[in-house]
């Protein structure tokens, strides 16, 4: 077995993860449970309500709003970008709990929608009494792997929302500082 192959895992059609690193994360994780990461984005107005935001140093990330919000519809608006990234992190845990359990993924999408009343137009608007923000979110999970039953893909899938860093983040209170 060339060193390529012990240091990754195939993962049918999907590229192949580093079994060694995700196993290293796995035993720091153990090691140090209470270690907490700071990230940081930095979001510049471009104009309109197109953004531009700034992590780590990758190239920007950009927000928009559709036309029907007024925006120049060049990008995912607050609310689609959110869905994405749950979405991404759901995929994430999916994929790294099946080739942690040594499973070969041959397929992983994710379809999220999310409902929302808009009419407060970020406080502009309507601003009688409603919940702001999604209401409710649906993800339909389909993912293949082999010789795994479905039993245990829905298992898995349990598992990980509740792991899922962004997941909670929809589903409990955020300590939320804004100021000026």
């Amino acid at each position: 077995m060339t060193a390529v192959a012990q240091k990754t895992v195939l993962t049918g059609c999907l590229a192949p993860i580093d079994r060694g690193g995700l196993e290293q994360l796995i035993a720091n994780g153990k090691a140090n449970p209470k270690v907490i990461k700071t990230l940081k984005c930095r979001t510049v107005a471009e104009g309109k309500f197109r953004h531009a935001n700034y992590i780590r140093n990758l190239a920007p990330y950009i927000v928009d709003e559709p036309p029907g919000l007024l925006g120049d519809d060049t990008a995912p608006n607050p609310s689609e970008a959110s869905l994405a990234a749950l979405g991404s992190c759901l995929a994430v845990g999916l994929h790294a709990n099946a080739v942690h359990r040594g499973w070969i993924v041959n397929k992983l999408e994710l379809e999220l929608e999310g409902d929302l009343n808009i009419t407060a137009v970020w406080g502009t608007g309507d601003v009688s009494e409603k919940p702001v923000g999604f209401t409710d979110v649906r993800i339909k999970v389909d993912m293949e792997c082999e010789g795994i039953p479905k039993s245990e893909i829905d298992a898995l899938v349990a598992h990980v929302k509740k792991w899922s860093p962004v997941a909670n983040t929809f589903t409990r209170p955020v300590n939320l500082e804004v100021s000026a």
